[in-house]
């Protein structure tokens, strides 16, 4: 009887190893679900674009597993973006990359990704080039609701979503923020915000993640691979809202703090904005650019070829920030009387309000207000 029992017990536990070493087999050690060939899968909603006049191109992506920017997103100066999900190839980010680099169009650079692919029809893979040219491919083994629509410098790819309702949201978002002057990073996230707001991914109650990348030829950035900015919200309830506060924190963009008497680069957007709107200096013909930066391939090369010559740039340079900063990135009594009179006309006043307060309200109005004003100036 104990040896019966012995032998239950011993069939039980080889079944449990065998049952539970199958189920790890399910996930990565990041926690990304795995297919029968072992292939993470990102089912997700990405965005590919560029902007023309700054030379940057981008790749952000949302979804609800962890730690999606180590596979979807991929970006490189001058030469584009690509996004690889659903069952994911994370080689066809480099590859697609270099093809493009090459000069192939991205329609072409899909089907040589794919060409000789057994598993296409399980892919999804958004591309773009620095010409705006875009093309996405949706593999017909992808779960509903999976597609992707292209348009005037972008790409928006998506599969496993509530519907394409979350698709057309990150389109048109996208889309109406063109000619604002608003730099990519933040289109982008605006856009993913409007998607994700949608419903997004419809695997609700799983973890959560977000990244952006953005590449720019006219600057090296900090590990000189000219990736500018790239963030990655490794897991968090709302990714994408943390994305933006990642963003707008980091960068100092307007919002990012409450403010009543301060200096900083905030201001100085804070300034451009009322001056947009017709607020502040009114009768001055065009904001002034911030001096250029300084960090540029060009300098870098003349710091190791001249550094005389590089050092006197340098101190001309760091003079004009500083009188940059004088100028424009105080917040005087000029501003703040600005913001009270913007306050006072959008009734965003109330009682125990300070003088020139700039908060949520205020910088959603503004905003608002300068960004109608710099697409009528546009057209």
């Amino acid at each position: 009887m104990i040896k019966r029992h012995a032998m239950v017990t011993g069939c039980i536990s080889l079944c449990l190893l065998l049952w539970s070493t199958a189920f790890a087999q399910q996930r990565a050690a990041d926690g990304v679900n795995l297919n029968d060939e072992g292939l993470p899968q990102y089912s997700t909603f990405s965005l590919c674009a560029i902007d023309p006049l700054t030379g940057q191109s981008g790749a952000s992506v949302t979804t609800r597993v962890p730690f999606v920017g180590r596979a979807v997103p991929h970006v490189r100066a001058g030469v584009g973006a690509v996004c690889t999900q659903a069952s994911t190839v994370v080689e066809y980010g480099p590859r697609g990359l270099d093809l493009l680099a090459k000069g192939v169009e991205p329609k072409d650079v899909l089907a040589q990704l794919l060409a000789g692919d057994e598993q296409r029809e399980s892919r999804q893979v958004g591309v773009i080039d620095m010409k705006g040219r875009a093309a996405a491919h949706t593999g017909k083994q992808n779960n509903a609701w999976a597609g992707s629509r292209q348009g005037r410098n972008y790409t928006v790819q998506a599969n496993i979503m509530v519907g394409p309702e979350v698709v057309e949201a990150v389109a048109a978002t996208f889309e109406a923020s063109e000619g604002t002057g608003m730099p990519l990073a933040e289109r982008m996230i605006l856009a993913m915000e409007a998607g994700h707001a949608k419903g997004g991914d419809k695997r609700w109650g799983l973890l959560q993640s977000a990244a952006i990348k953005i590449a720019d030829p006219n600057d090296p950035g900090r590990g000189g691979d000219f990736i500018t900015l790239a963030i990655e919200v490794g897991e968090n309830a709302e990714p994408v809202a943390e994305l933006k506060r990642i963003y707008y924190t980091t960068g100092r963009r307007l919002g990012y703090r409450s403010f009543s008497h301060v200096d900083g680069p905030d201001v100085i957007e804070l300034k451009r904005m009322l001056h947009g709107a017709g607020y502040w200096r009114p009768t001055l013909a065009a904001f002034p650019e911030a001096p250029a930066s300084i960090n540029t391939p060009t300098m870098q090369e003349l710091r190791k070829t001249d550094q005389a010559q590089y050092d006197k740039i340098a101190a001309e340079s760091r003079k004009a920030s500083a009188d940059y900063t004088r100028d424009f990135a105080q917040f005087d009594q000029e501003t703040i009387e600005a913001v009270d009179k913007f306050r006072a006309e959008h009734n965003l006043n109330y009682q125990g309000d300070p003088a020139g307060l700039v908060d949520a309200r205020f910088v959603t109005a503004l905003r608002a207000a300068y960004f109608e004003k710099k697409k009528a100036t546009a057209k």
